[in-house]
């Protein structure tokens, strides 16, 4: 049963003007080192950053409460399969609160934009 569904649409330029404004300050509070890393080994990493901000973004519409003291960004980690496949790993309260539910991630990229979709199932 579908409990939960979040979608964001993010431009690559609001996320590339925030980390050249604050560097390691934004990417730090909002990005686990593992996708630091992951964005930065890639030739274009500002549209890696975007695509892990909105799933996060998806994320916490899909649980409908956003943001709130169950909820962190660095316990909400966007991770890749071999195949590529997008998913999220949840930690700390973040991933007490969803318990045993599945939770789906779906990331698209298109020049200038990026989107995220999330499903929670029960």
């Amino acid at each position: 049963m579908v409990e939960g569904i979040g979608i964001d649409i993010i431009d690559v330029a609001r996320i590339k003007k925030s980390i050249e404004e604050y560097g390691e300050l934004f990417t730090s509070r909002l990005f686990t080192d593992a996708e630091m890393s992951y964005c930065n080994e890639k030739p274009n990493p500002y549209q890696h950053f975007a695509a892990r901000f909105a799933a996060k973004e998806a994320f916490s519409k899909a649980t409908g409460t956003g943001w709130n003291a169950d909820f962190s960004w660095l316990e909400v980690e966007v991770v890749n399969e071999k195949s590529g496949k997008p998913n999220l790993h949840l930690a700390g309260g973040t991933a007490e609160a969803i318990g045993k539910k599945k939770v789906f991630l779906s990331l698209s990229h298109s020049g200038d934009y990026v989107t995220a979709v999330v499903v929670i199932e029960s």
